[in-house]
């Protein structure tokens, strides 16, 4: 449990040192929140489709959202649709709801004329203590989001393998990050082509 919340912080840690764009990090976020309802018992895999269970009430108020818009009617979802679908804005989300409880907090204001101001940062907190022991101990499921979003290279070849259902979300969540990569890749073609026509004599 906590998965994505976990990413979230350890992605916000790295940000001094590494650029993950929030596209990629909301995709990764929505692949954790289907790791930790696998965890809650409140959702299966059938193949590659979401099903939602009668669960407990779950103590992550982010996770309870995330059961609450479960597509619950048959053929049901599939795990790539939920990723965009539940993805979009899903960083700014986690960090407004993190900020609120004090997870994360603000760097006060600079007095420095025009300085740059930093991005929100994880306070020191119980939360941040088991993101970074996940992080560094190469936890596979954390280690593998956090990968597959950018936040660290490559995984070791040598972490244990995580259970299918998990590897079924993990393969999803770097497909779709493939692909939002692969869109932004043409965009940026077809901006610079746009651009080129205007600047031609």
């Amino acid at each position: 449990m906590g998965t994505a919340r976990d990413l979230m912080i350890v992605a916000m840690d790295a940000a001094t040192s590494r650029e993950v764009t929030q596209g990629d990090l909301s995709l990764g976020l929505a692949g954790g929140e289907v790791i930790d309802l696998l965890g809650a018992e409140a959702v299966t895999l059938d193949g590659d489709r979401i099903l939602p269970r009668p669960a407990p009430p779950l103590d992550d108020p982010l996770l309870e959202q995330a059961a609450t818009a479960l597509v619950r009617d048959k053929p049901y979802e599939p795990i790539e649709d939920w990723l965009w679908r539940r993805g979009r804005g899903l960083a700014q989300e986690y960090s407004t709801v993190l900020e609120e409880e004090g997870v994360v907090s603000r760097p006060r204001a600079s007095w420095i004329p025009f300085r740059r101001s930093t991005g929100p940062a994880p306070a020191e907190s119980p939360a941040r203590q088991r993101a970074r022991h996940r992080h560094t101990t190469d936890e596979p499921v954390l280690a593998a989001l956090a990968a597959a979003v950018g936040v660290r290279d490559e995984v070791p070849e040598d972490l244990p393998v995580p259970d299918d259902a998990s590897q079924a979300v993990l393969a999803a969540v770097v497909d779709a990050v493939t692909e939002l990569g692969a869109v932004r890749h043409r965009r940026a073609i077809e901006d610079e082509a746009f651009a080129n026509v205007w600047r031609a004599p």
